[in-house]
């Protein structure tokens, strides 16, 4: 681990990141399949942001991890280099780990429907997850998968430099705020994100993960209600 990843795992731990609940990117690689990729917007391609996420994904990749062992593809982000909201899940299930993208199950399909609600676009925002190899089996990442991820997932929020941050489920909350507080009381509010790099409060929302709304539709209002808050947010900005 080189010593920005130390540095910022130590701020992590100090923070005392050690809650997580017990819910469930872009892959630039070519995978066995010899898949091919999206197509980058010209403004993704022209700013440096791409160089420097892909110095990152080479880092994710070759970071000795048991994760690997299980699943097929690695998995970073998907949408856009310079957007103003940034996604953050738990963990790619089987249907990322197929395709190396986040969210393209049924839970991406809702995100997709939710981002739609809010006038947003998939392409618009950037979307990851803490972790980025599949847990076998789809369990919860433990906390020590957690942490040992988190560095790599500042290093991103560093880059994209969001003015945004909506985190999808407990384990994203738990990790970014860095606290015990259960999600249903964190939700509904905004809350001030500092990062080590960044010279700027990111505003930061906590709302439940599209999979545990397919379980539990009778959330969906309460996930209504918080993506109106981002909205109104985007709205005033612009």
């Amino acid at each position: 681990m080189n010593q920005s990843n130390k540095k910022n795992l130590e701020f992590i731990k100090n923070a005392g990141v050690n809650y997580f609940l017990q819910d469930s990117p872009r892959n630039w690689f070519e995978s066995e399949q010899n898949r091919s990729h999206r197509s980058l917007k010209d403004e993704d391609k022209d700013d440096g942001k791409l160089l420097k996420i892909q110095q990152i994904i080479e880092k994710i990749k070759h970071f000795d991890t048991p994760l690997k062992d299980s699943a097929k593809n690695l998995v970073v982000y998907d949408g856009s280099l310079n957007a103003k909201v940034m996604f953050i899940g738990e963990a790619p299930g089987r249907d990322e780990d197929a395709e190396g993208l986040p969210f393209v199950g049924r839970a991406g399909q809702l995100l997709n429907k939710m981002l739609a609600a809010i006038n947003l676009k998939r392409e618009e925002v950037y979307i990851t997850n803490v972790v980025n190899w599949r847990p076998k089996d789809n369990r919860t990442p433990t906390d020590d998968e957690i942490l040992q991820f988190l560095p790599f997932l500042q290093e991103q929020i560093d880059v994209i430099n969001p003015d945004f941050i909506f985190l999808l489920g407990g384990v994203a909350a738990k990790a970014i705020l860095s606290t015990p507080i259960a999600l249903g009381k964190l939700r509904g509010s905004w809350h001030e994100y500092q990062s080590l790099q960044l010279k700027k409060t990111i505003y930061t929302i906590a709302s439940y993960h599209p999979a545990f709304l397919l379980r539990s539709p009778q959330y969906k209002k309460a996930s209504w209600e918080d993506l109106k808050m981002l909205q109104k947010k985007l709205n005033e900005k612009n």
